[in-house]
């Protein structure tokens, strides 16, 4: 069972549904005022599932469709497919959870702030599949050749953290530094064994 695929589909389909159902989107939307306010702590998790538009959706499920296969057939050669199947979902709805927690302290008393989108989850998948292949090759459209996999994530920092500084598009752009730390500690806390290799390939491609 190919569960990244079937986490893209299900993303889409109600992304999609919720860009002409306001009701739906407002309901689903992470909104610290109203978790505080209501106990709404679902909103954490519901809101990974929708996105603001086309290029917010195609850009996640992209990233996490390319380095969630990696991840997860790399983790079910470790643990088999049972054992992989709940680590994998922890890493990914987890990473959606736990980066929006400090967002929820930041902005709790803010009832005009809202955040959605699955940037958390995605950067828990990249980061873990940069611990197996931190020097394998990575494509960015439009950049004609490939990049290894820990300079490809510190840009993916440096952009995060650019956008979240400047931008007002109710996309939570903070949940990707977040969302990194875990899916490091995760992978390093399931495969401690990881760690040191990526250090050794990390000093072979420098050195």
């Amino acid at each position: 069972m190919d569960i990244t695929l079937i986490l893209v589909v299900l993303t889409a389909i109600i992304s999609v549904y919720a860009w002409s159902n306001p009701t739906f989107l407002n309901k689903w939307i992470l909104s610290p005022f109203l978790v505080a306010k209501r106990q709404e702590y679902y909103r954490f998790l519901t809101s990974g599932f929708l996105h603001a538009d086309w290029m917010h959706l195609l850009f996640n499920m992209f990233a996490f469709f390319s380095f969630g296969q990696l991840v997860q057939g790399s983790f079910e050669q470790i643990f088999g497919f049972e054992g992989s199947l709940w680590r994998y979902l922890l890493l990914y709805l987890g990473g959606i959870i736990v980066s929006d927690i400090p967002t929820y302290f930041r902005h709790r008393r803010d009832p005009d702030y809202r955040s959605l989108g699955a940037s958390g989850g995605v950067a828990s998948v990249i980061f873990s599949g940069i611990l197996f292949q931190p020097i394998g090759g990575i494509h960015i459209f439009p950049i004609p050749f490939s990049i290894p996999g820990f300079i490809f994530g510190f840009l993916y920092l440096g952009y995060s953290y650019y956008m979240g500084r400047r931008s007002g598009d109710n996309i939570n752009h903070d949940a990707h530094f977040y969302g990194a730390l875990y899916g490091v500690v995760l992978t390093l806390f399931f495969i401690p064994q990881i760690g040191p290799y990526f250090i050794q390939q990390i000093q072979q491609y420098l050195f």
